[in-house]
Formats: C-alpha cells, structure tokens, sequence
C-alpha cells in the first residue's frame, strides 16, 4: 500500500511539472492612443474644411488603434500585430511598415524572461534591422489597489520609464510655457497672419513618463504587452496617459501550441544604435521640409494664431 501511496505521488509531481514545462497561453490586446488635436493646421497654402480636419482625425486615430497578439510560456513571449486587410484608401506597403514602426507596431516583438533580453524585427525606409537588446528594468511599485479584468483579480502596479524619442505616441503638443525664448519672440511678432512652422516644432517628448500597469497572479507569467513584464503575474493593462493597452481575451493551454521564438531577418543592431539612426533621418526630414519653405507647394505646415 506504501508502495501505490508513494508512486503515485510520485505521478503527481512528475504530471504537475510537466504541467508546469508545458503551460502556454495566449493574451489579445487592444492598445488605443489619444491622437494630438489637430486644430488651426492647414498644409501647404490650402487651407483645411472643417470636414477635411474630421477626416484626418478620424484616420489618425484609426493609425492609433490597434490589436495585438501575445503567445507567451513560463520564460518566454512572443507580442505581434494582428494582420488585418488594408481598406481602400488606407496606407498600404512600405509607407503603413514605417508607420506602424513609429507607433509601437510592426514586427515581431520577442521576449525572453529568463535571460532578460529582447529581439524584435523592424523595417524602416527600406531597410530591416534585427534589434536586439537587454530588457529594460521597470522600479515597479506594488498598490493595494485591486480590479477586475476579464474575470481576472487584477493588482496595480506604478513605475517611471525613460519616454522613448523614435515613438510617435510619446508626443505631446507644446504649450506656450514649453516654448523657448525665441519661439515667444517669433510669436509676438505675429498679429493676426499665419505662422509657416514645420509640424514637428509643435511637439516634444517628455523626459520620463508614468507607467500604471495592472496585472493578475492567477496567471503566474512575468510577461505583458510590448516591453512591459517583471511582476508577479501577466499584465492584462497599460496606461502612460495617452496610451492604453487591455486584454481582451485570454486562452491558456490551448490544444494546438504555437512555437516562441525569436526573429532572425534583418541587421543585427543595438536599440541605442537603432535609435539613433531612426532620430538621424527624422532630423534630415525636418531640415528637408525647412529649406522648402516659400517653394511651390509649400512644404511646411501651417498654423493659424
């Protein structure tokens, strides 16, 4: 009787940690970004309809609503976008990938938990690059505070991130107190007229931005959407203010698995080296779009004071 007593014990454990290797799950998730107002701007010398504003609003925050896919193991994730057919009129190929590359999207996002490194594929302006980089460590401050989440028990969770200059979504449109002196002076000189400003002078990035994340233990995963991960359970909500990132769905230890793994296509390089050329040609634009000033067919932006 000892002996059936103790192999089944022993059944128990081996099935409990094979259990354990073999758990995998999949997590939807809908990320949202309040889109910048686009007010008073007019392109070129056309000026713009109440009802041509309305429209690349309505587009824009279109770009700025999307839905992810994250397949993730007790170690390992993999976080992409769902493909979804262009409707007519939409940005299609080359122009949606570098898009999608300044707005949290594109490529495969892989994470690997355990040895804390990341790999993620991206193509900008014609070239794919293979980042490959250390995760970055979130100061995570652990709430009290609870919430339910798709049936969940979900705790919140707060940290400051280092905001990221070749992400779209961490701009912010200035205000009169952020401008420099010389930009007040501009504008004082300014009556009534219209100012030619280049769009992204209307913008900045904040240094630092507040991250509240809300995650469940009864999913016992240090993973998350995009670079988040490091708590005690899968996080099932983002929020930095402007972006919000929800699970809209969960489905663990589905019958048919799916391979995690790391993308391999592209140049290897650093996300600090990756940067830099992203921020590189966004400077060459900017200076392309000045020295266009007052040529035909205006290239910079207007903005009606």
């Amino acid at each position: 009787m000892k002996k059936v007593i103790f192999y089944m014990s022993l059944m128990l454990v081996f099935t409990q940690m094979q259990a354990q290797k073999d758990f995998q799950g999949m997590a939807v998730y809908e990320s949202k970004t309040q889109a910048p107002k686009l007010d008073g701007m007019r392109p070129g010398n056309r000026d713009i309809t109440p009802e041509m504003q309305k429209n690349m609003e309505e587009r824009m925050k279109k770009m700025l609503e999307k839905t992810f896919i994250l397949n993730f193991d007790k170690s390992a994730s993999i976080y992409k976008e769902e493909e979804k057919l262009d409707a007519p009129g939409q940005q299609q190929g080359g122009m949606r990938i570098m898009m999608n590359s300044f707005m949290g999207g594109g490529g495969t996002f892989y994470k690997d938990v355990k040895s804390k490194s990341y790999t993620v594929d991206k193509e900008f302006m014609g070239k794919e690059f293979l980042v490959i980089d250390s995760l970055p460590k979130l100061n995570w401050k652990m709430e009290s505070e609870t919430k339910q989440i798709g049936g969940y028990t979900c705790y919140k969770a707060t940290a400051v991130k280092e905001a990221s200059k070749t992400d779209f979504r961490n701009f912010r449109p200035k205000s009169d107190s952020d401008k420099k002196p010389e930009e007040k002076k501009d504008d004082a000189k300014k009556t009534s007229g219209e100012t030619k400003t280049n769009f992204q002078d209307n913008f900045e990035i904040p240094k630092e931005i507040i991250i509240t994340a809300w995650y469940s233990p009864e999913i016992p995963v240090s993973q998350g959407p995009e670079t988040y991960w490091g708590l005690p359970g899968l996080i099932l909500e983002v929020n930095d203010g402007r972006t919000t990132i929800l699970c809209s769905k969960i489905v663990l230890n589905a019958k048919d698995k799916v391979e995690i793994k790391a993308p391999t296509k592209g140049k290897t390089i650093s996300q600090k080296d990756y940067d830099e050329t992203v921020i590189k040609k966004m400077e060459e634009f900017r200076e392309m779009n000045r020295g266009r000033e007052g040529g035909p067919g205006g290239g910079p932006v207007m903005i009606r004071r």
